[in-house]
């Protein structure tokens, strides 16, 4: 049988490792976002707790302080291998130890050992960044970030779904260890890839905190650095605010743990998987700079869906209806998440230089993460203060700044390869 074409592209060892370094990446973002927020939510903490949660994750914003330590330094297996293992061992250990503590009176010693494993999941993002642009080549930038997002998102299904109807069944502590062993297929892979080939890998630790700053000044000047880098805070603020609270929204709406476990979770990954591959083939034929645009639109749009939810609930008994306009909002919003995910992690690996890979790469993903770790901590005081709907409609103006900084950082009408942030790849 004859693979098609257009199908081609995706079936590729490269794209494979892909799968796994999206999968090992999202696992415990998503169980810091999803996983513990619906802990704190069953064991009765109040939800400007929960929201304040979301400053556990500062270092996902502040992970290009430590990116050079990467760059720089080579542990056993090589520069990328060896850190990536290294953090995901640690991954495995610090999540399943995590579910043995209370919530209720030992919040304090939660919100530590969850900063840690934030800071492991930090570090393994920026190896995992790093070898991940490494391997793929220019041409397979948009297809392979697609991929990686996908896979991203698939691992959502193990805190978002599979460990909540655990939850039902089975002691918190349990669901964290059987949890954790998802981190055993990534280690599996940075056991058996193979470690990229150096390029002008950085011979002090001084030329591996200034060069790439550097370099990233000199190629864009102040003012389009400035402009770039505000694009990167702002482009996913609305769409990342409005998912601070998803899990915790739902629950309040009246959906029990198990509608999130088969609804919503569901709902919003196929759609965001299907976004992410759809994202991925366009962008071959169209371009980074038009699917940021496109897309953008649709991540935009979507988010209008949670304000009516909101406007319907709370429902006193959930019916089949209303699961049905949970699914129906869910799958639009996170098919917008797909594609704007899709193009924005294919535009930020293209403006990245070979020679600084893990230094700029984490420096550009650290502002994505900032308004996760800044807005987000706020979300629950938002919410008391407008309610539901008023927050979403708030998520939504939030989402045009970064849509207008289009028109400087990535013109419709201009070629990707002509971008100043593309011109010394």
């Amino acid at each position: 049988m004859q693979i098609p074409s257009w199908l081609a592209p995706l079936l590729t060892r490269k794209m494979l490792i892909c799968v796994f370094t999206g999968f090992s990446s999202g696992l415990p973002f998503y169980l810091l976002a999803s996983l513990v927020s619906a802990w704190l939510t069953g064991e009765g903490v109040d939800v400007k707790t929960i929201g304040a949660f979301a400053l556990v994750q500062i270092p996902f914003a502040l992970k290009f302080i430590w990116a050079p330590l990467l760059d720089r330094f080579v542990p056993p297996l090589g520069r990328r291998r060896g850190w990536m293992l290294i953090s995901q061992v640690g991954l495995l250990f610090c999540i399943g130890i995590l579910g043995g503590f209370n919530p209720t009176g030992q919040i304090w010693m939660i919100s530590v050992l969850a900063i840690l494993l934030a800071f492991l999941a930090a570090t393994q993002d920026v190896a995992l960044d790093a070898f991940r642009r490494e391997i793929l080549a220019d041409v397979e930038l948009g297809l392979g970030s697609a991929v990686h997002v996908n896979a991203y998102r698939v691992a959502g299904l193990v805190p978002g779904s599979f460990s909540l109807i655990l939850a039902d069944w089975l002691p918190w502590g349990q669901v964290f260890w059987i949890t954790a062993m998802f981190m055993i297929p990534g280690m599996v892979m940075s056991l058996l890839v193979r470690e990229p080939g150096v390029t002008g890998r950085p011979k002090t630790l001084e030329e591996a905190c200034i060069e790439p700053f550097k370099e990233f000044v000199t190629r864009l000047g102040w003012q389009g650095a400035l402009l770039f880098l505000c694009f990167l805070f702002l482009y996913k603020l609305g769409d990342s605010l409005a998912t601070a609270l998803s899990t915790t929204f739902y629950l309040k709406m009246g959906f029990s743990m198990t509608d999130l476990g088969l609804i919503a979770k569901h709902a919003g990954l196929w759609p965001a998987a299907i976004g992410g591959v759809i994202g991925g083939l366009m962008m071959v034929k169209i371009g980074i700079n038009r699917a940021l645009w496109l897309f953008g639109v649709v991540q935009l749009v979507t988010i209008l869906g949670f304000a009516w939810l909101a406007w319907l609930g709370p429902f006193e008994q959930v019916t089949l209806a209303n699961r049905l306009s949970l699914a129906l909002v869910i799958a639009a919003e996170y098919l917008g998440v797909g594609l704007g995910t899709a193009a924005f992690t294919a535009f930020i690996a293209r403006a990245t230089h070979p020679a600084y890979t893990a230094t700029q790469f984490a420096l550009f993903t650290s502002l994505t993460a900032v308004p996760r770790t800044t807005f987000n901590a706020f979300s629950g005081i938002f919410v008391e203060r407008l309610g539901w709907t008023g927050f979403f409609l708030l998520c939504t103006l939030l989402a045009v700044p970064g849509m207008l900084l289009l028109f400087k950082v990535a013109p419709w009408g201009s070629e990707d390869r002509g971008q100043k942030t593309g011109d010394s790849q």
